[in-house]
């Protein structure tokens, strides 16, 4: 009998030391387990950080900040980006430049129109005209096709039909008279279609061609013999 309670006491001693033995291995397991789940999302944290530093990377500085001067618009193009944010308002002088443009030069590119009003405000500035806009366009004899500006005397009303144009030239026309440069005709006072050939084309210099018009000077009536006149209106 004693041997026998010794035999049970053994077995027992083993199922329990094998019970110990399946929990140590389990925490092990967990244990192990827990490591690699930290691990990992340490890894996967590392991984974003890398490419959120790497999406940053991507967007540049401003040029002044990376030492980078900006490259300035050419004067036509500033001129057209501030045509384009005017506003087509004013007092008589600009209403004058305004029915010019729309006569003269609506169906034309917006550099025609421009080229255009330079003309007109290069005859504002010199000696040799008059000094207002709305003189320089309506300057003439009064006879049918006898003035400078052939819509003004053409014997049609000048009425405003298209309101869009009339939009677009105005902005140009304030943007003008508001001082911009006039880089496009050099000094013109001088222009006529390609669909003509008055006889002054082959006295005067040619200075362009925009769209459908040719641009002239007069080298015997230099420009900038009179401070220029064209103050905003």
């Amino acid at each position: 009998m004693t041997q026998g309670v010794g035999r049970a006491l053994r077995r027992a001693g083993c199922m329990v030391a094998a019970a110990a033995a399946t929990l140590v291995a389990a925490g092990t397991v967990a244990a192990t387990e827990g490591d690699q789940q930290a691990r990992l999302e340490r890894l996967l944290g590392q991984e974003r950080a890398g490419a959120a530093v790497g999406l940053g990377d991507l967007a540049l500085p401003p040029p002044a900040e990376r030492g980078v001067a900006a490259r300035p618009l050419d004067p036509v193009t500033e001129i057209e980006d501030r045509i384009a944010r005017a506003e087509p308002t004013g007092g008589p002088q600009w209403r004058c430049l305004a029915e010019a443009l729309y006569h003269e030069a609506r169906g034309e590119p917006l550099r025609g129109q421009i080229a255009v009003a330079e003309v007109i405000l290069n005859r504002v500035d010199s000696r040799w005209y008059p000094d207002t806009v709305c003189a320089v366009v309506r300057q003439g004899t009064g006879q049918l096709h006898m003035c400078q500006f052939s819509y003004y005397c053409d014997g049609r009303p000048d009425t405003i039909r298209d309101r869009r144009a009339w939009a677009a030239v105005g902005r140009v026309a304030r943007v003008m008279l508001d001082g911009a440069e006039r880089p496009l005709t050099d000094g013109a006072m001088f222009y006529h279609t390609r669909a003509v050939n008055p006889y002054w084309a082959s006295v005067f210099t040619e200075t362009t061609t925009i769209g459908a018009h040719i641009f002239y000077v007069d080298e015997t009536r230099p420009l900038g013999t009179r401070v220029a006149s064209n103050a905003s209106d």
